[in-house]
């Protein structure tokens, strides 16, 4: 039997931009599911929400009555983007069969603390759902990650699920990177099962690339548009090796990171440190972006013989710096071709929304979504929470 669901996938990432929405239509016949892209757009944040949210995620700075107030914003928000693009595309709120939304996150702790004598992990995603459900009409899933650290896992990441369901290969290894505001992979070794998939954060994606080119241009651009900036300079190489000790990087999988680790303290703190060894500007942006580079390509590497890695497919933002992507080709082996996700049909700023489309479609399904081979997770789960919509609670 043939089943068709047409949903809105939602994501805003660790790069504050602003809102990614898909339309999707998933396709379910004999077991297999396919992933047909309908519409997609990205909504801004306004420059005010986005300071406030930025201020959000710096913990010196955030109060308990922001976090509450900007939950409930947040799911005004996410309401707004999902009727906004619904229209965009040419249809109506009651085509929509489900939103899957995995709001903002504005903390992500895998690391246990004791409190108590209760070791404990914890994230927090903000647009609250029922907000999105009263406000679109359309029943809505999300807080996708605390299922998975309820049974050990680290809630991260999340994509790899996807990732082999959409995209292992009988003859050949893949590699699906996403760099968004943070790196992360999915090694899918020729043949696998879902136990083969090794995933998880590689370290800084765009993060600290942004914020060195917000400082080179005294905030005129927010990133380095078409690598131009790291263009002008040279990889400092002893600062680089200098970067390369972070301990994250020595870190065994499976293990995630964020903005807590890599944010915009982190790259003052870089910045700074370069100003003090007197590095040119333009140096600076292009040791980051080889940073980046080569945090993801020495992970790929460990890969590329026992998995039979021959294809690694680039996403999110920083699929549109060709100085980073020329760097991630050339710490590869000749033999392993580098392009970008859309190039095999999905387009890659809408791979993230896509995949939470996919993940609250298998919870409605009642089955499990999560890859505890990725996460650290004790066994599978399904992940999620669901507000019904009008006239189908």
């Amino acid at each position: 039997m043939k089943l068709v669901n047409h949903a809105v996938g939602m994501m805003s990432g660790t790069s504050l931009d602003g809102i990614d929405v898909a339309i999707v239509e998933i396709v379910e016949e004999d077991g297999d599911i396919e992933l047909r892209l309908k519409y997609f757009d990205m909504v801004t944040y306004h420059d005010a929400v986005k300071q406030e949210l930025l201020k959000l995620c710096d913990p010196s700075k955030a109060t308990i009555q922001m976090i509450s107030t900007m939950n409930m914003l947040f799911g005004t928000l996410f309401a707004e983007a999902a009727n906004q693009v619904i229209k965009e595309a040419g249809l109506r709120n009651e085509d929509i069969d489900f939103i899957s939304s995995h709001g903002q996150t504005i903390f992500h702790q895998p690391e246990k603390v004791n409190i108590a004598g209760h070791p404990v992990t914890s994230t927090l995603q903000i647009g609250d759902i029922s907000v999105i459900a009263e406000q679109t009409g359309i029943t809505t899933v999300g807080d996708f990650r605390t299922r998975d650290m309820a049974v050990g896992g680290q809630g991260a990441p999340l994509a790899p699920y996807a990732d082999y369901l959409l995209f292992r290969d009988k003859e050949k290894g893949r590699v699906l990177v996403n760099i968004g505001g943070i790196s992360n992979m999915s090694i899918l070794p020729k043949d696998c099962d879902e136990n083969d998939v090794v995933a998880y954060d590689t370290g800084p994606g765009n993060m600290i690339i942004d914020y060195f080119a917000q400082q080179i241009s005294n905030g005129k651009i927010s990133y380095d548009v078409d690598g131009k900036l790291a263009a002008k300079g040279n990889v400092r190489e002893e600062w680089l090796k200098r970067l390369l000790d972070n301990p994250y990087y020595a870190e065994q999988p499976p293990k995630s990171t964020g903005r807590e680790h890599f944010g915009e303290r982190y790259a003052k703190k870089l910045w700074d440190e370069a100003e003090d060894m007197s590095i040119y500007p333009y140096d600076r942006i292009a040791t980051v972006t080889k940073l980046t580079a080569i945090t993801i390509t020495n992970e790929i590497n460990r890969y590329i013989v026992k998995s039979g890695i021959r294809e690694v497919f680039i996403s999110g933002g920083g699929s549109y710096n060709p100085v980073l992507m020329q760097a991630i080709s050339n710490g590869l082996p000749p033999k392993v071709v580098v392009r970008k996700l859309d190039e095999i049909g999905m387009p890659a700023d809408a791979k993230e929304a896509m995949v939470f489309a996919l993940l609250g479609y298998q919870y409605l399904n009642k089955r499990t979504n999560n890859l505890p081979k990725a996460t650290g997770a004790k066994q599978k789960v399904m992940m999620g929470k669901v507000a019904w919509g009008k006239g189908r609670r």
